[in-house]
């Protein structure tokens, strides 16, 4: 029984599949330098066992390989990142350093 997370464009959303079961999804809108994620739904079977945050975990680290940046206006994608600071990277809100050696 093992989850699998999956872009799907066509629905402009990330879901988390189990035996062809979809367990919940992020839906996004994507423009040319950010995915804007909207909302999260998780099949209320499955709240509370950890599907929303490997759903959420999975579908940031897809966009950090296609090198785009978050804005995260959904409630549940801002309070995860706010939780794992080694995507805070990834949010379009964050201003950038202007640290230099």
């Amino acid at each position: 029984m093992t989850d699998h997370v999956i872009d799907a464009p066509e629905r402009q959303r990330f879901e988390i599949v189990r035996d062809g079961e979809v367990l919940g999804h992020a839906a996004y809108q994507k423009t040319d330098e950010m995915i804007v994620f909207t909302h999260t739904e998780i099949n209320p079977s499955y709240e509370g066992q950890g599907v929303g945050g490997r759903l959420v975990r999975h579908a940031l680290d897809h966009v950090r390989d296609s090198g785009l940046k978050v804005l995260p206006i959904c409630p549940f994608v801002q309070a995860w990142m706010s939780r794992h600071p080694e995507y805070q990277d990834l949010d379009y809100r964050r201003p950038a350093s202007n640290v230099t050696d």
